[in-house]
């Protein structure tokens, strides 16, 4: 036992007759663990990706109820006559009359132009 822990501190197993099967396995390991060590990079990498994508997201989100909640008070009629009054045009006191046109109305106009 005292030999073998000593020939392992001495590194004679790096330099015996069989030391090529050795020095393989150690370039086995060295390239396993600098595998490991870029995909935990990798990993790591993505993680902050996520994370910095998915707080856009949650700005892109507020940002967007912050604009369809002023779209929605833009469109309200006491809005847009607000803003009309300010150019002095009013709204019309006179309720709309609704127009049905019938199809033979509707060919007759279309003959009248294509003639």
């Amino acid at each position: 036992m005292k030999g073998g822990v000593f020939g392992i501190l001495k590194a004679r197993f790096l330099i015996n007759d069989d030391a090529i099967k050795n020095w393989r396995f150690i370039v086995f390991i060295i390239l396993l663990a600098i595998l490991m060590i870029a995909n935990t990079q990798r990993y790591e990498q993505k993680v902050f990706e996520i994370a910095k994508l998915s707080n856009e997201v949650k700005e892109l989100r507020s940002e967007f109820v912050d604009r369809r909640s002023e779209l929605q008070k833009l469109k309200m009629e006491s809005t847009v006559t607000s803003e009309m009054e300010k150019k002095d045009i009013h709204p019309s006191t006179v309720p709309p009359v609704k127009i049905e046109v019938t199809k033979e109305e509707e060919k007759s106009f279309f003959k009248r132009i294509w003639q």
